[in-house]
């Protein structure tokens, strides 16, 4: 079994090598992330694995601080008539007092690098390219070791990324990458391990491994969080609310129900945030506009009617259609509920026990309430919206997502998937019902059907 590849992560202070550790790892509890100098004053490791086998460890170094000093320092260290190369120097430094006191932080980046197979040089492209950053370079370079400097913090518009490649050039670094810790490209640990594979070519075969596995587990996540979104509207969808038609009562159960949507949204958010393994509070999702609540009628959906064995297009089916069904506002019953009544009664004990309940508390004034449409469209936009966000957003991000109502425009639009529209019909796939049943194979099915589809949009 091959031994893993070590690597020194190395650079100046605060220059977000701790930040990048925490997102190749995933792990937004690694060391400690900050705006003040020096926060890591100690060497910390991480090792990733695949399948219980590890391939790379990951080593976390002190920032360098003194770099000018230091090979100002290296250069007096050779005696007449000397000609160490760059690991004897650096060796006879370790060696001495100075490293113990005046320079100890750069001297324990300097064992780790000298201990290490290769090392990540971390740039903050944000940064003009000093003199102090050269120095670095000079000292870091003495140890032997290949090294690929990591350009971060590119995401946004005030970097130098084109500065520091010019300058690199300079110094003979031809191969580096860019890779923003807070918010990397879907594609930047695959940039950055092959870059690291043409450094480190009896690495390939471990590094290509982690790349497989990188690109598996994303698809993984990618339908698994889909399919908690799916979970998530068929819940919302199947959903409903009995109440007597009284204005009090209906407003009371409008507010109970619009706080059962949220409630539901945010354990949607949660589970999302556990299986990119972020914080519970990385999000935060505003209250949903219910709209006061879908006054719908489903006993005369499609679904149902073809439940009850009503074809579709003609009678009781057009009726429906173009809004005949039991008159809740004047407590009356029209002809297509008795035909609906009717449709019940010569179903069979099945039927009745199915719809003979709600048809019954319709018939006594009792309306039902469930979620509209456009909740649902808003509720699937802000879903996919936070997922996008998770698959982008790197473990050293610190400001919470915020998830905002795309515009009414956006949400109202468009048909609804069937998915849902079957769900109307079935207050038993419903989590937030009483009697749920949620392993009914249709019910799994058409999960999975929506799951699909939101991943295809």
């Amino acid at each position: 079994m091959s031994q893993p590849l070590k690597l020194a992560v190395v650079g100046h202070t605060n220059v977000g090598k701790t930040s990048l550790l925490r997102t190749l790892t995933r792990d937004h509890g690694f060391g400690e992330v900050s705006h003040r100098p020096s926060t890591t004053r100690h060497v910390e490791g991480a090792r990733l694995s695949v399948d219980g086998q590890a391939l790379l460890e990951l080593y976390d170094t002190p920032g360098l601080e003194d770099a000018i000093a230091l090979l100002d320092y290296l250069e007096r260290l050779e005696r007449p008539g000397e000609r160490l190369d760059g690991p004897a120097r650096l060796a006879r430094f370790l060696e001495g007092s100075e490293a113990r006191q005046r320079f100890e932080q750069e001297a324990k980046v300097l064992r780790q690098l000298l201990a290490s197979d290769a090392g990540l040089y971390v740039i903050d492209a944000r940064e003009p390219v000093l003199a102090k950053y050269r120095d670095e370079l000079a000292i870091l370079t003495m140890a032997g070791r290949p090294l690929l400097p990591v350009l971060n913090f590119v995401a946004g518009s005030q970097h130098r990324e084109d500065d520091w490649y010019q300058a690199l050039a300079r110094l003979g670094l031809h191969a580096r990458v860019a890779f923003d810790s807070v918010a990397p490209p879907l594609d930047g640990e695959r940039r950055l391990y092959e870059s690291l594979a043409l450094l480190q070519e009896k690495a390939r075969p471990q590094l290509q491994r982690l790349i497989d596995d990188h690109a598996a587990q994303r698809l993984a996540r990618r339908h698994s969080g889909t399919r908690l979104i799916a979970e998530l509207l068929l819940d919302c969808a199947a959903c409903r609310r009995s109440v007597a038609a009284q204005p009090s009562l209906e407003q009371g159960a409008i507010r109970e129900l619009r706080e059962t949507i949220r409630q539901r949204e945010q354990r949607c958010v949660e589970a999302l945030l556990r299986l990119y393994a972020f914080r519970q509070d990385d999000a935060k999702a505003e209250a949903v506009p219910l709209l006061d609540g879908r006054w719908g009628d489903d006993l005369f959906n499609p679904e149902t009617l073809k439940q009850l064995g009503v074809k579709l297009g003609g009678g009781m089916a057009a009726g429906a259609a173009t809004g005949v069904g039991i008159d809740l506002l004047v407590g009356g019953v029209t002809l297509g509920a008795a035909a609906a009544l009717g449709a019940l009664l010569g179903g069979g004990a099945q039927t009745l026990r199915g719809y003979g309940a709600r048809l019954k508390g319709k018939l006594k004034g009792q309306r039902e309430l469930s979620v509209d449409d456009a909740v649902l469209r808003l509720l699937a936009l802000r879903q996919q919206l936070l997922l996008q966000a998770l698959e982008a957003r790197g473990h050293a991000a610190v400001q919470a997502i915020q998830l905002a109502a795309p515009q009414e425009a956006l949400w109202r639009e468009g048909k609804l998937p069937d998915a849902l529209h079957k769900a109307r019909a079935h207050p038993e796939w419903s989590s937030l019902n009483p009697g749920a049943r949620l392993q009914q194979l249709e019910r799994q099915a058409q999960v999975e059907v929506l799951s699909t589809t939101l991943t295809a949009s």
